[in-house]
C-alpha cells in the first residue's frame, strides 16, 4: 500500500552534466536526489526572463542606428562635409556598444 493516497507523479528528464550537478548538491547536503529536487522545487524563487524579446527589439534599433550612420556617411563623402576623424569616432563608438552588447548576450544565454 502508498505512504501518500494523494500523489502526483511527474517524470523529468535532465542532461547528464544537469544531473551530475544535481548528485553534487544532493551529496553536499547528504540528502538524496528526490528530496533535493523537491526542496529545490517548493523553496527557491523561480524567475522567469523575458529578457530574449526586450534583446531582440534593442538588436533591430542597433541595426537600424547602423544603418543611419552608413548613409550619413554616404551622404556626408557626397558633399564634402564631415571630417574623415568625426566619421572614425562615430563608427568605432557604434562597434564598441555593438561588442558591449554581444557580451551582455553572451552572458545571459
Amino acid at each position: 500500500m502508498r505512504k501518500y493516497k494523494n500523489v502526483k507523479r511527474k517524470e523529468i528528464v535532465f542532461e547528464l552534466e544537469e544531473w551530475a550537478l544535481i548528485e553534487a548538491w544532493a551529496a553536499k547536503f547528504k540528502i538524496t536526489t528526490t528530496e533535493y529536487i523537491k526542496q529545490a522545487t517548493l523553496t527557491d524563487k523561480i524567475t522567469i526572463s523575458k529578457s530574449g524579446e526586450n534583446n531582440a527589439v534593442l538588436l533591430n534599433a542597433l541595426k537600424k542606428i547602423g544603418t543611419n550612420i552608413n548613409q550619413l556617411s554616404k551622404k556626408a563623402n557626397e558633399i564634402n562635409s564631415i571630417y574623415a576623424g568625426d566619421y572614425e569616432k562615430m563608427r568605432e563608438e557604434y562597434q564598441t556598444l555593438c561588442r558591449m552588447l554581444s557580451v551582455k548576450l553572451s552572458i545571459q544565454e
